[in-house]
């Protein structure tokens, strides 16, 4: 498991009241396909401290900021009443 993948788990395991979790269309302004003269991209409105944060000096970063995928699959599977085995 990688570094930042056990910062995420120990976080939302030990103190999910404190990791913040917003969906990323809500905070999208703007966004673009790739083609042959650019890479795709997306445009966040953040607060301003996330950006002081990614924009400072690696030993002045405070906070860890991820992007993480939840392929449908394992949604509809937290959704589901129904327990698989290795899911208990």
């Amino acid at each position: 498991m990688s570094e930042n993948l056990q910062s995420l788990a120990f976080a939302l395991e030990k103190y999910p009241e404190r990791v913040e979790v917003v969906p990323v269309e809500d905070l999208l302004l703007d966004s673009a396909r790739g083609n042959d003269k650019r890479r795709a991209y997306i445009k966040l409105i953040v607060p301003d401290e996330v950006v002081k944060n990614l924009r400072g000096l690696p030993e002045k970063r405070q906070d860890q900021l991820f992007l993480v995928s939840i392929p449908k699959e394992v949604q509809e599977r937290s959704e589901s009443l129904i327990i698989l085995p290795g899911e208990a």
